[in-house]
């Protein structure tokens, strides 16, 4: 399915569909000057650092992750934002700010996924560290592929009725997978949600795409697809099992049932996995 087809889709459960009722929450205004500033060839480091010391919040979320062991080192503490920006680096604070406004815009209160912002701060640094490692993968897309890949999730769970109990059995059964449960009792699912939510935040086409297909590992043989959404979603497959190896839990059934393919696609072994996940463990065992 390419970009197109997928905004043709979205259009249509928006305007006659399943979605015409659910309501987007708005983006925030410091995440849409984020993405402004980004946009540029050259980012304005000013109003970056502007942006970050907007949220007194936002601002100390960078300050702890600055002077966590993994970044601190032998130097001394961060005390000021400016600081905690030019020793995470531009990227990296990008993406916590990302996080840390997205996170605040979509509330999550439901058991069911009650550690859902942390594992997508998890995907969004196993991604980011993958676009270190994977040629062709879009670093600036990366994270963020990792961060929103889900959002549809709490934006179902604040819009519709039931939605809750859905999650409940979606992760229960394993005659058919979680999209196909929601789409049973919902007529929509989390992948299309969450690729709404983008389109509707004007972040990226090639990012509306990649949520959209985040589970449909056929476009890793798929000519007509685009290749950066191709190669966001084969390696949101592998920062998946990533994240499962270092929460020492079993594959996942879409790591099962398509991870050997997309690791051949990708020209990666399991070795490989095994030797990136003890890599990353320091850094995702910062997240809690």
């Amino acid at each position: 399915m390419r970009t197109e087809a997928i905004d043709s889709e979205l259009t249509r459960v928006r305007e006659s569909g399943p979605l015409r009722e659910v309501k987007i929450p708005p983006c925030p205004e410091l995440l849409t000057r984020l993405r402004k500033v980004m946009e540029a060839r050259e980012p304005d480091l000013a109003e970056v650092q502007a942006i970050a010391s907007a949220d007194v919040a936002m601002g100390a979320t960078l300050l702890r992750s600055a002077n966590s062991p993994v970044h601190l080192g032998d130097g001394a503490p961060c005390v000021s934002v400016g600081q905690a920006l030019t020793r995470l680096g531009l990227q990296h604070s990008v993406q916590l700010m990302r996080f840390f406004l997205l996170r605040h815009a979509l509330p999550v209160r439901n058991s069911a996924l009650q550690r859902f912002w942390e594992r997508s701060q998890k995907r969004a640094l196993a991604m980011q560290f993958l676009a270190q490692r994977v040629p062709g993968l879009p670093v600036d897309l990366a994270g963020s592929h990792g961060l929103f890949c889900h959002v549809g999730m709490p934006v179902m769970l604040q819009q519709l009725r039931g939605y809750g109990a859905t999650l409940v059995e979606a992760a229960a059964r394993i005659d058919r997978p979680f999209v196909a449960t929601e789409d049973a009792n919902h007529r929509s699912n989390h992948a299309v949600v969450g690729a709404l939510t983008v389109r509707v935040w004007g972040l990226p086409r090639t990012l509306m795409a990649s949520v959209r297909l985040h589970h449909d590992f056929s476009v890793i043989n798929d000519r007509g697809i685009e290749p950066d959404v191709a190669l966001l979603v084969a390696a949101g497959l592998v920062a998946e099992q990533l994240m499962r190896l270092h929460e020492r839990l079993t594959p996942d059934a879409d790591w099962q049932q398509h991870g050997e393919a997309v690791l051949e696609w990708l020209q990666l072994d399991d070795t490989t996995v095994q030797e990136w996940a003890d890599q990353l463990e320091p850094l995702l065992d910062e997240i809690t």
